[in-house]
């Protein structure tokens, strides 16, 4: 991927961004379990990082999906996991589908607002018994006159305290599971909707989490997306500017593991030496770098080949998986250089390794990347890739 000086400009727009209005903040926020996302939102749409390959016609800036991948990456300077999670939900998980399937009035009531920061999104596709088995999803929206009246739940619902919408996957007829299921748009004010109490996470902190209930939820059929029964073809589509955002958004954050621990391992020493100057450790940590540059290139190629208009399922499954596995090995291995330093919760290299443990779970967890690779390869008992 050829980054141009317009690519540069960005990563310096976003980078000054982070560094004015996020980075000071993030230990009070983590402490706090939330950060103030309507505020920050705005002001990320009001540089327009927010619609970076969004239309023009709705406020989006208009540029390839490169750009965003650009952006996904430096957002990943920020100090914590959670508030580029939240990012990414806005910009690559709930307006994908809208942008691209989207009628003129739905995009102009919430697309517009969600690239201007007006609004914030959330997506609604895992349940309690349906996470990464999106066909098994119980969410149903049955038709009364002009309208869907929705019921059922949804878990795990990144920024859903503070959303003003979710795009909502629910099944709307009772055919088959891959064609059963649409894109709804459903206002958060919208009476029949309520919420659990925040999720007690692991890590990502500072990122709203809940469960959100809909009890005959009502709304009107011309809010949904594209046609009825499109619903899983068009979350899958999502899905692969969720993975790239997650893969490319781990890269920065993983090298600032790497050079943090560097600098400890310089500064503490042991048995009269500095800990960098035992072998194993410089040796180890070069390997990380390296491992981190080769998912750099792989997430490159991924999104050279998405731009130019290619299927990039498998690209971005390996993305995915390697970027899951690849922070759990980088954050693992530093951790352990720290010592007992390392096991202290305020310590950032503990923080990361926290966070990024979701990265095999969530936006379809590890096992199942592997079972769309070995699909696209032909690997699977009795299929070809013929």
């Amino acid at each position: 991927m050829l980054l141009t000086q317009e690519h540069e400009a960005l990563r310096r727009t976003v980078r000054q961004f982070i560094d004015k209005e996020i980075n000071p903040n993030v230990d009070e926020w983590e402490e706090a379990g939330h950060f103030p996302i309507h505020d920050i939102f705005r002001k990320a749409g009001d540089l327009g990082l927010l619609g970076i390959s969004k239309p023009e016609a709705y406020g989006g800036m208009g540029l390839d999906y490169s750009f965003s991948v650009v952006a996904a990456e430096e957002f990943g300077t920020i100090n914590c996991g959670g508030i580029p999670m939240a990012i990414g939900v806005q910009t690559d998980m709930c307006t994908p589908a809208l942008a691209r399937f989207g009628s003129d009035s739905l995009r102009e009531e919430f697309l517009r607002p969600a690239i201007s920061g007006e609004m914030v999104g959330c997506i609604g596709v895992s349940e309690v018994g349906g996470g990464s088995d999106v066909a098994s999803i119980k969410t149903n929206a049955r038709k009364d006159g002009d309208d869907y009246v929705i019921n059922g739940s949804k878990m795990w619902i990144t920024n859903s305290p503070s959303a003003d919408f979710i795009c909502l996957l629910a099944n709307t007829s009772e055919g088959k599971p891959h064609s059963n299921k649409s894109l709804i748009m459903v206002p958060m004010n919208t009476p029949g909707i309520t919420l659990s109490t925040h999720l007690d996470k692991l890590g990502m902190r500072s990122s709203e989490t809940a469960q959100v209930f809909f009890d005959d939820v009502r709304v009107p059929q011309r809010n949904l997306l594209g046609q009825e029964g499109a619903g899983f073809m068009m979350q899958m589509v999502q899905f692969q500017e969720e993975r790239l955002f997650g893969a490319a958004n781990i890269l920065k954050g993983l090298e600032s593991c790497v050079n943090n621990t560097i600098e400890y391992c310089r500064e503490r020493q042991t048995f009269g030496q500095p800990l960098i100057n035992n072998q194993v450790i410089h040796f180890r940590l070069a390997e990380l770098q390296t491992e981190i540059e080769c998912l750099r290139a792989l997430v490159y190629n991924a999104t050279e080949q998405y731009v130019a208009g290619k299927d990039v399922t498998k690209l971005a499954s390996m993305a995915k998986l390697k970027a899951g596995r690849l922070g759990r090995e980088v954050t693992d291995a530093c951790l352990q250089y720290w010592g007992g330093m390392g096991y202290m919760w305020d310590n950032p290299v503990a923080r990361a390794y926290r966070d990024v443990r979701l990265v095999s779970i969530g936006g379809g967890a590890d096992e199942i990347m592997l079972g769309i690779i070995c699909k696209l390869m032909g690997t699977l008992p009795g299929k070809s890739k013929g």
